[in-house]
């Protein structure tokens, strides 16, 4: 279970958006660089978004966003969710995603791609405390009581929590240790 502040976002909310080209010369692997990366996060979003990671800081206060249709369009950088997770963002989610993200965030390890069937993104204000619970694929508005449903992460799921794709086939004896 994830209980959190939430970050909120329409739709398509792109590559570029979650992490401006300008930082892709960011090395993820390099400790340094990865927490600089999170201190980018979400910078090319709109200004009615607010801030996202506090002037200053290398991560945010909300560790869950909600989001709408499509998030993660764009480009197939992979450093989108890699600069989510470093902001220390645990799970997006959204009602559906570019399917190279949703694919990403598996690799990488770094988020939870939830989906869920309706637009909860209406329902959600920035700010507003959620939980959202694994077990019972679910995410609960704090603040208003509301429980949505969330599409189960089937077999992504234990990727991410062996953090990530390598990860998980060292693991699991498919990649020698």
């Amino acid at each position: 279970m994830i209980t959190s502040p939430v970050f909120v976002v329409d739709d398509n909310i792109d590559t570029d958006q979650i992490i401006p080209a300008e930082y892709l010369t960011l090395v993820p692997s390099k400790p340094e660089e990865y927490a600089k990366l999170g201190s980018y996060a979400l910078s090319g979003l709109p200004d009615r978004y607010g801030k996202f990671v506090p002037p200053d800081a290398t991560t945010t206060p909300y560790r869950l966003i909600i989001a709408g249709e499509n998030f993660g369009c764009g480009s197939s950088r992979e450093h989108a969710p890699i600069a989510l997770g470093a902001s220390g963002v645990r799970a997006v989610i959204a009602q559906s995603y570019a399917r190279i993200f949703f694919r990403n965030c598996a690799a990488t390890g770094e988020l939870y791609p939830y989906e869920t069937e309706m637009r909860i993104c209406d329902r959600f204000q920035t700010g507003q405390i959620a939980t959202l619970n694994f077990d019972a694929n679910t995410i609960t508005n704090e603040t208003t009581g509301e429980v949505f449903p969330l599409k189960p992460l089937g077999e992504v799921k234990p990727v991410i929590d062996a953090g990530g794709l390598f990860a998980y086939a060292r693991a699991t004896g498919m990649l020698s240790k």
